[in-house]
Order: structure tokens, then C-alpha cells, then sequence
């Protein structure tokens, strides 16, 4: 068991309506409005997932009025 910032204890990955990612301890439940992305493993490998599949930072919305303002 490793000591500090609790790596071992199990992490996964969550996203909200605004498809805004974060983690979140697994023993713990989920705050109101976060939903389980089905990623789960250390906080590291939450971290690496998170880096890859999140590549554009604008919430959903904001996505999507500047998609209709430009059409």
C-alpha cells in the first residue's frame, strides 16, 4: 500500500452534461450531476485516459452555439 495521495485506492473517470471529464475516488459516490465514464484503474491511469480522449476543453454548449453561429 502506498502512502501520499492515495494512488492504490482506485480512481475512475467521470463526465458531466457539459462532457467536462475529472476523476473521482471509486469508493466514493458521485457528486450530483458527474456520471461514470466506465474508465476506472489508478489516479494516473485515469489521468493518462482523461488526456487522451478529452482533446477539446470547450463545454458542450459553448461547442455547440458556435457550430450554429457558424453555419
Amino acid at each position: 500500500m502506498t502512502h501520499g495521495d492515495g494512488d492504490e485506492a482506485g480512481y475512475r473517470v467521470v463526465r458531466n452534461d457539459e462532457e467536462q471529464y475529472s476523476i473521482w475516488r471509486a469508493d466514493r459516490e458521485l457528486p450530483a450531476g458527474w456520471h461514470a465514464e466506465g474508465t476506472a484503474g489508478t489516479r494516473q491511469e485515469c489521468l493518462d485516459h482523461i488526456g487522451r480522449v478529452w482533446t477539446d476543453m470547450r463545454p458542450l454548449g459553448l461547442r455547440r452555439r458556435m457550430a450554429d453561429s457558424a453555419a
